[in-house]
C-alpha cells in the first residue's frame, strides 16, 4: 500500500493521509459506539465478564469485515449522484468525503458521550444525502437528481422495517419461550437469580446461547457496518490517486473479458427489447463516436457507451497497460451503463427472465469497479475491531435496565440477540445497510412489552428522538460543510 505515495506532490499526499485517517477514525468510533449494543445483553446478564465480552466482540467484528464482502459498501456509495462518482478527482469530490466524515464523527461522538444508542448507519447515510442535495443546488441541478433516490428509498425502507421487524420478532420469540419453558430459570433477571438461587451467572444452556448469539451479533455488525468504511476509503482512493484505483488493478484477463462480454450481451438484450426500449435508449440512432466526454450519463448514448467499452477493452489483459485517461473513460462508461441499466429495470417493461438477465449483466459490468484491495478491508477491520474493545460502558446500562421498567431476563436477552442476528444477516444477503443499534434496541423493547414489563418512556423517548433527529441533523451539517468548503475552493 505504501506505493500510494510514490510520485504524489506533498499537498496531495497529506490530503490522502488525512482522508484515510478520518475514515479509520470513523470506523474506530463506530466500533466503540455500536459494540456496546452488541455486548450489552451478554454483560448485563453476567453471561461473560466485560473484558472477555469486548475482546471477543472485537475479534468477531474484525472477522465480519474481512469476510463480509463489499455489497453494502457500494450500496452506500451509490447513494451519491452518478455525476459526483464520475467526476472523482475534483476538489468537490474531496470536499464531499471530508464533509461526510466530519459529520458522521461529530454526531457519533456526541450521542456516545450521552449514552444514547444512536445509529452510525443513519448518520452516514444522512450525511451522504445532505452532500448530494447540496451538490445539486450548487450546480443548478434539480434536487430530484442530486441523490440516487431509488437506492435511498430502498435503504430507507430497510432502516425503517428492520427495527419494526426486530420489535415484533423478538416479542414473538419471547412469548414462544415463555410458553414452551414455563417456570424456567431463563425467565429470571440477574438480580432474581442472585437473590433466589444464590447464583451469579445464568444457567449453563442459557449462558451458552447468550454468548454465542452476542458473538454472532458482533460478526454481522462487522459484516454490515464495516463495509461503510470500505466504501468511503475507496471514494478517497479514487478521488486522490485515480491512476491506481479507478479500475481494479489486479483484475485478471478473465475478469476483464467478462466485463467486455457483459457489455456486448447488454447491447443484445436491449436490441431484443427494442419495441419497448427503442425510444428511451435511442436504439435506432447510430452510435456516436467518439462518445461525448462530459460527466453526464445520458441513456440516449447507451449504444455509444457499449461500443466504447468494447473498443477500449479489445484484447486488453491488464488494466495497468491502459493509459490513465483510458482507464478513467472505461470507468465512466461502465458506471453510465450500470446507471442506465438500473433505470431500465425500474421502467418495469422487461419480462421477468430478461430483468433477471439484466441484473446479472449489471453485476458483471461492475465487477472491476466495485472492489476493495485486501489492505483496505484489513485496515477497516482492524479499526472497527480495536474500537469495539473500548467505550462500551456508557450504553450497556441503557440497553439492560433503562429501556424497560424492569431488568432484562435471560430469555429476553436471548430473544433480542437472536432476532438481531437474523435481521442483520438477511440485510447482508441483500446488500442493505441496517442499524445494529436500532434492531437490537427495538428487540429489547419488544421483549419488554411481551413480558408485560412496560417501557421507560424517558429512555424510549430519547432513543426515538435521536432516531428522528439523526437524519435531518446529519443532512444539514454535511450540506453546510460541503457548501462552505466548495465555495472556499472556488473563490
Amino acid at each position: 500500500m505504501f506505493d500510494l505515495f510514490s510520485g504524489l506532490p506533498l499537498a496531495v499526499g497529506l490530503s490522502l493521509v488525512l482522508a484515510l485517517a478520518l475514515v479509520l477514525v470513523f470506523e474506530f468510533i463506530n466500533g466503540f459506539h455500536d459494540t456496546a449494543n452488541a455486548v450489552a445483553t451478554v454483560i448485563y446478564t453476567k453471561a461473560m465478564p466485560p473484558h472477555l465480552a469486548v475482546l471477543f466482540s472485537g475479534i468477531c467484528n474484525f472477522l465480519g469485515v474481512l469476510l463480509g464482502g463489499v455489497g453494502v459498501a457500494y450500496a452506500i456509495v451509490h447513494l451519491l449522484p452518478v455525476d459526483l462518482l464520475l467526476n472523482m478527482g475534483s476538489g468537490r469530490s474531496l470536499s464531499m468525503v471530508y464533509s461526510v466524515l466530519a459529520t458522521a464523527i461529530a454526531w457519533n461522538l456526541g450521542t456516545w458521550y450521552f449514552g444514547i444508542p444512536a445509529s452510525s448507519s443513519h448518520t452516514l447515510i444522512g450525511a451522504i444525502l445532505g452532500v448530494g442535495l447540496a451538490n445539486a443546488l450548487l450546480t443548478g441541478l434539480p434536487v430530484g437528481v442530486g441523490v440516487n433516490w431509488g437506492k435511498a428509498l430502498e435503504i430507507g425502507l430497510s432502516l425503517i422495517i428492520s427495527p419494526l421487524a426486530g420489535f415484533a420478532l423478538a416479542a414473538a420469540l419471547l412469548l414462544g419461550l415463555k410458553k414452551v419453558f414455563v417456570g424456567s430459570k431463563m425467565h429470571k433477571t440477574p438480580e432474581e437469580r442472585r437473590a433466589i438461587d444464590k447464583k451469579k451467572h445464568p444457567p449453563f444452556w442459557n449462558r451458552l446461547v447468550l454468548v454465542l448469539s452476542a458473538l454472532c451479533v458482533s460478526f454481522v455488525h462487522g459484516s454490515n457496518d464495516g463495509q461503510k468504511g470500505i466504501g468511503l476509503i475507496m471514494l478517497v482512493l479514487i478521488g486522490i490517486v485515480p491512476a491506481k484505483f479507478v479500475l481494479d488493478p489486479v483484475s485478471t484477463p478473465y475478469q476483464i473479458q467478462r466485463t467486455y462480454d457483459a457489455a456486448a450481451h447488454l447491447g443484445d438484450l436491449y436490441q431484443r427489447n427494442a419495441d419497448t426500449l427503442g425510444d428511451y435508449l435511442a436504439l435506432q440512432r447510430p452510435p456516436r463516436a467518439p462518445l461525448p466526454s462530459d460527466t453526464h450519463c445520458d441513456p440516449q448514448d447507451t449504444l455509444s457507451a457499449i461500443q466504447a467499452v468494447r473498443h477500449s477493452l479489445e484484447g486488453v489483459r491488464s488494466y495497468e497497460g491502459l493509459p490513465l485517461d483510458a482507464r478513467r473513460h472505461v470507468r465512466r462508461y461502465l458506471l453510465c451503463l450500470d446507471d442506465t441499466a438500473r433505470k431500465v429495470a425500474q421502467l418495469g417493461v422487461l419480462p421477468s427472465y430478461e430483468a433477471a438477465d439484466l441484473q446479472r449483466l449489471r453485476t458483471e459490468l461492475t465487477a472491476t469497479t466495485e472492489y476493495a484491495p485486501l489492505w483496505v478491508i484489513a485496515a477497516v477491520a482492524l479499526a472497527l475491531g480495536v474500537g469495539s474493545m473500548v467505550g462500551w460502558r456508557r450504553v450497556v446500562l441503557t440497553v439492560g435496565e433503562k429501556i424497560g421498567k424492569q431488568g432484562m431476563t435471560y430469555a429476553q436477552g436471548m430473544a433480542a440477540q437472536i432476532t438481531a442476528v437474523a435481521a442483520i444477516g438477511v440485510a447482508n444477503a441483500f446488500s442493505l445497510p441496517v442499524s445494529t443499534t436500532h434492531v437490537l434496541s427495538s428487540g429489547v423493547a419488544g421483549t419488554m412489552v411481551a413480558n408485560c414489563s412496560g417501557l421507560q418512556r424517558g429512555t424510549v423517548r430519547t432513543i426515538l428522538l435521536a432516531w428522528v433527529l439523526t437524519f435531518p441533523v446529519s443532512m444539514l451539517l454535511s450540506a453546510g460543510l460541503f457548501s462552505v468548503t466548495v465555495l472556499l475552493l472556488e473563490m
